[in-house]
C-alpha cells in the first residue's frame, strides 16, 4: 500500500483492497525537495510528519508495517518504490489517486515501471465521491459553471458515488518491521502545531463537534470570520487524515435525509464539500492549470503588477484595510485563513493592487496549513476572474463594506489588529486620520474607488482587444 495524501485507515480505498488481498507493507516517500519546488507550507509539513507516526501506530495495530523511503523528489521516488516491491517481493501495489500533474505522472510512471516487471499497480480513487469524468456535460466536458456541475452530481449521486471503504482488518503475520527513521530529526515543528494536532481521532472528533453544534447554523453564520461556526476540517481533508466522503455521509447520516433534502445548514455545508470536487475534476480536465496557466487563456494577456513592496505590504497585514490585515495576520499566526476572508484579501491583491494572482496563490501554498493545489488555484482564479466560474471582474468586494457586513462590531479585527482594539466603535472598519494616528495604524495603501475602476478598465481593454 503506497500512501500519499491519504494519511488514513478509515475510509481508504486502497488500503481496503490492499488488506482484502494478502499480507500488507505499506509505503510512504518523503519528497522534502518536491515540498520546497512546490511552496509546501512549513505548517503543513509539520502536520503531514505528525500524521504519519500516527498512522504508523494505527497500521501496527493491525500488524502492518510502515516504511518511510526519504526519496527528495517524486522523480527518485519511482525507482525507490520500484526496488521496495523487488526487495519484498511484493506482487500487486495499491494506491489512491492524485490529479495534479506532477503527482498523476509519477502515479502512471510507477504503475509502468512495475508492470514492465510482472508486478500489478491497481490505482482506486478517493478524493472525489464522484471520480473525474463522471460528471460531465452532453459533449464530454467537465461543466464550466458551478451549479450545472453540481446539479448533474446531486442528480448522479445515489448511482455514481463511491461508497465509504470499510475499516480494513488484517491477519498478516508478516516478518517485515516499521522503518520510520528519515522522519527523525526533521525540523518542521512550528508554534502553530498545537492549534492543529494530529490523528484520524481528532479529525473526527472535530467533525462530529461541528455536527452537534454548527451544523445547523452553518448557512446563517459561515461567513462571520468571529464566530465558531466552521468545522476547521480544512486541514485533514488537505493532506487525507478525513476524508470528503466521510465528511459528506456523516451530514447524510446527520440530518437522516437523502442528498436532496438536507436542512439548510447542512445543504450548504454540502456544497462546499460538493466546490472541492469541482475544482479537482476542472484540474484532471485543464492539466495546465499546474502550470501556472490561467482557465480562461485569453487572460493570460492581462498586464497584471509584480509590484514587491506592495506585496509585502499586503502579506505583512499593512495596508490600512482592518479587515483585510486582520484576515493576513490570521494567516500568519495560525496557517489558516477564513474562507470569506480569503476571497476578500484575493480580491484585495489582484483588483485593488493588480498583482498578479500567481504570486498570491503561491503565497498561500506557503502559509497555510491546508494548502491544496486544485481548491487553492480554484479561489485565487475566481477571485482574479480568470477562472472557472469566476466571479464578473466588475464585481469587487468593499473590504470596508465586507467588514461593516460580516465583522458588525469589529470583534474579528481587534483579535488581529490590537492596535486598533481601543476602538469601539463602528469607525473601526475605517478608523480615521487620528485614530491611525494616535495607534500607529497605517493610512489606507489605495483608494477603493479608483482601484477598481483601473481593474475594470484594465478588463475592459483586454475584452477590446480580443474583439
Amino acid at each position: 500500500m503506497w500512501f500519499r495524501a491519504d494519511l488514513r485507515v478509515a475510509d481508504n480505498p486502497a488500503l481496503y483492497q490492499a488488506c482484502q488481498a494478502d499480507e500488507v507493507v505499506a509505503v510512504y516517500c518523503l519528497t522534502q525537495t518536491q515540498w520546497d519546488q512546490h511552496g509546501v507550507s512549513r505548517v503543513q509539513r509539520s502536520l503531514i510528519v505528525r500524521q504519519i507516526e500516527c498512522l504508523r501506530l494505527e497500521l501496527e495495530a493491525l500488524n502492518i508495517p510502515l516504511i518511510v523511503l526519504d526519496c527528495g523528489t517524486f522523480e527518485r521516488a519511482v525507482p525507490a518504490i520500484v526496488g521496495l516491491v523487488e526487495e519484498l517481493s511484493v506482487e500487486t501495489l495499491f494506491f489512491n489517486a492524485q490529479y495534479e500533474l506532477n503527482e498523476e505522472r509519477m502515479s502512471r510512471e510507477v504503475q509502468f515501471e512495475l508492470q514492465s516487471k510482472g508486478c500489478d499497480a491497481h490505482m482506486l480513487h478517493d478524493q472525489c465521491l464522484i471520480s473525474p469524468g463522471g460528471v460531465m456535460t452532453g459533449k464530454q466536458t467537465v461543466p464550466k459553471v458551478f451549479s450545472a456541475f453540481k446539479r448533474r452530481y446531486l442528480a448522479d449521486f445515489y448511482q455514481l458515488a463511491r461508497a465509504m471503504a470499510p475499516k480494513p482488518t488484517s491477519r498478516s503475520t508478516i516478518s517485515v518491521v516499521s522503518d520510520v527513521a528519515s522522519l527523525e530529526g526533521l525540523s518542521v515543528s512550528t508554534p502553530c502545531d498545537e492549534l492543529w494536532p494530529a490523528g484520524e481521532n481528532e479529525a473526527f472528533a472535530r467533525l462530529e463537534k461541528f455536527g452537534e453544534m454548527r451544523l445547523r447554523f452553518y448557512s446563517r453564520d459561515r461567513d462571520h470570520p468571529a464566530r465558531a461556526a466552521t468545522s476547521t476540517l480544512s486541514p485533514y481533508l488537505a493532506v487525507g487524515i478525513i476524508s470528503t466522503a466521510q465528511c459528506l455521509y456523516f451530514a447524510l447520516e446527520s440530518e437522516q435525509a437523502s442528498i436532496d433534502a438536507l436542512g439548510e445548514g447542512a445543504q450548504v455545508w454540502v456544497s462546499e464539500l460538493i466546490w472541492r470536487d469541482f475544482y479537482r475534476h476542472v484540474l484532471w480536465s485543464r492539466p495546465d492549470l499546474c502550470r501556472h496557466k490561467p482557465y480562461k487563456k485569453e487572460t493570460d494577456a492581462l498586464p497584471w503588477s509584480s509590484d514587491a513592496e506592495a506585496f509585502e505590504i499586503w502579506k505583512e497585514g499593512r495596508t490600512g484595510f482592518p479587515l483585510v490585515d486582520a484576515a493576513m495576520r490570521q494567516l500568519k499566526q495560525t496557517g489558516w485563513m477564513h474562507n470569506r476572508l480569503r476571497m476578500v484579501v484575493a480580491m484585495f491583491l489582484t483588483k485593488h493592487l493588480n498583482i498578479d494572482w500567481r504570486l498570491g496563490e503561491a503565497y498561500f501554498m506557503s502559509a497555510l496549513v491546508d494548502a491544496d493545489f486544485a481548491s487553492n488555484n480554484g479561489g485565487w482564479q475566481w477571485s482574479a476572474s480568470t477562472g472557472v466560474d469566476a466571479v464578473p471582474y466588475f464585481r469587487i468586494f468593499n473590504p470596508i463594506r465586507q467588514s461593516e457586513r460580516f465583522d458588525e462590531c469589529g470583534e474579528f479585527i481587534r483579535t488581529f489588529v490590537p492596535e486598533l482594539g481601543q476602538i469601539v466603535d463602528k469607525t473601526i472598519h475605517n478608523p480615521r486620520l487620528d485614530q491611525r494616528a494616535r495607534f500607529g495604524y497605517p493610512e489606507m495603501m489605495v483608494d477603493h474607488a479608483k482601484a477598481t475602476a483601473n481593474t475594470k478598465a484594465m478588463f475592459k481593454a483586454l475584452s477590446v482587444v480580443a474583439k
